[in-house]
Formats: C-alpha cells, structure tokens, sequence
C-alpha cells in the first residue's frame, strides 16, 4: 500500500455538492438495512436512523423480527420484510449484519443481498457469517458492484483466522490482507480508524474519541456510509467521509459536554447531520 493519507473537511468538501433547487427525495436513493433479528432490533434502527439524518432518500428497515412494525423517534423509516427490503432498486444501498444473528435463516438473506445488483456494506453478524462461510466469500468477490467491509478489530480477525491481539499489533499489514483476499473497501475501525482500497490508497482518520467505546457506534457508522452510497458517492469516498463525520460528530457532542463517559450511538446522527450541512454551506 501507498504512503497513508490523512482525512479532513476539506478533502471530503468537493465528494458533497449541494442539493439543487429542484430535487426530490428519489434524487438521493433508498437505504435498505438488513439485520434486526429477535433481540437486536436495537442494531437495525439505529443504522436506519443515521441513514436518515446523513440524507438518504427512502431508508428501509428489514428485521427478521416481525414484531415491530414503527420506530416512533423515526417514523419516517419504513419497517418490512428482509424481502422487500432487499428490492429496493437503484440508486440505492444495501447494509447487511447490524443485529442480523447467525444461522441458517440470517445466512439466507446474507447470501440474497449479495446477489444483488446494489452497492453493498458489511458489518457486524454479516462480516461474522462471512468469516466462516467459503461460499459467502466467493459471492462477496464475484459482485459486480461496489462492497465496502467495516470490521472492528475482532472481526477482521475472524475473516483473516487470527486473534484481534496481532490484528492490532501490525493494523496495516491486516487491512492490506483483508482487501487483497476479499476484493472491498474495508475500514479498520478502532483508534485511528484505517480504510483501504483494493487500488492500493490508504487513508488515516483523526477524528474520534474514547466515548465512541459503547454500543451501537458501529451501527450508526454503517448507516451513514450506506446514506452516502445510496446518494452516489464511490465506496472510498463513502467510506472516508463516513467515518471522518461519525468520529467528528462524536468530538464535536464532547466539547459540547456530551461525553466522554456516557456518550451513546443514538447521540451522533443529529450531531452528523449537522457537520455535514456545515460541510455543504461552505
């Protein structure tokens, strides 16, 4: 890999042009987030309500636990069916795995959405069905569109049959492993987060801070890339740009008094959204 290259607002400025005048919300694509399986509804909404505030279009919700049906802090999510959720057309966006469970029924619709002809974001039990599954992994470098990884540093340890302690120790050499064997963009989260292209860039990000260690902070980054997607940026630049906003958004509540200690996932999408209409203003 190249010489590591820094994030910032002013890199990721020009990849965000303002809305005209005469748009719609179709302009900006759908979401579809699958996951959600009894117990980890939790996961899915948060990422669908990020992909909301980061701008997505239509943001579709499809749990495989049927019970719930609205999001009352987000009514404007669309609950439904892992099926309807992976119809959703072009321009749009597939994230697959916040709260999605393992087993066979998780691993049907895993493989379904990368069948699709979509771009598409793995994280959380989706990278962890990846991990063990030699036929996922084929289907995962076969897609003709854009896949982008979002591992933590247990997780990339899973796809790569090591332990998170030497993923940790040489993060680097593991994200160039990762991309050379699957074909994506991946983003090493952890501090520093690290994303990769298979054209060889490699980017360095410097926003964050230890608040963003709680639950759910990997949810809320998977929706915002997938927002950026589905809005038609390319998966590095969605990717680097997600990840600066998710990490700055967490710095900009803690110099507000929100945080460290006690910061919550939920607490970032507004805070996103506004740094990036900052971002767009200027």
């Amino acid at each position: 890999m190249r010489t590591c290259l820094d994030t910032g607002p002013e890199l990721i400025r020009p990849w965000l042009p303002p809305r005209p005048s005469d748009c719609h919300k179709g302009d900006f694509g759908s979401v579809g987030i699958l996951g959600g399986a009894p117990g980890m509804a939790g996961a899915a909404i948060l990422a669908a309500r990020a992909a909301l505030r980061l701008g997505a279009g239509r943001v579709f919700a499809g749990l495989l636990d049927e019970r719930l049906a609205v999001d009352c802090a987000g009514p404007e999510v669309m609950f439904c069916g892992p099926d309807r959720c992976l119809a959703i057309e072009a321009p749009g966006c597939l994230v697959a795995g916040p709260g999605l469970g393992g087993g066979g029924t998780a691993r049907q619709w895993l493989a379904a959405a990368l069948d699709r002809d979509l771009p598409l974001l793995l994280d959380a039990d989706g990278l962890n069905l990846l991990a063990g599954d030699a036929q996922l992994r084929k289907a995962l470098k076969a897609r003709r569109q854009p896949s982008v990884l979002t591992p933590h540093p247990g997780e990339a340890a899973r796809l790569l049959g090591t332990d998170s302690a030497r993923v940790q120790a040489d993060r680097r050499g593991s994200i160039a492993a990762l991309v050379e064997e699957l074909g994506c963009v991946v983003a090493l989260k952890g501090a520093g987060t690290l994303i990769a292209s298979p054209d060889g860039r490699l980017w360095r990000n410097g926003t964050g801070n230890p608040g963003m260690a709680s639950p759910g902070m990997g949810d809320v980054l998977s929706g915002m890339i997938g927002a950026l997607l589905a809005q038609g940026l390319g998966a590095e630049e969605a990717a680097v740009a997600g990840v600066w906003l998710h990490g700055a958004a967490a710095d900009a509540l803690v110099a507000a008094g929100t945080g460290p200690v006690g910061l919550t996932a939920g607490e970032l999408p507004d805070a996103a959204r506004r740094l990036l209409n900052q971002l767009l203003a200027n």
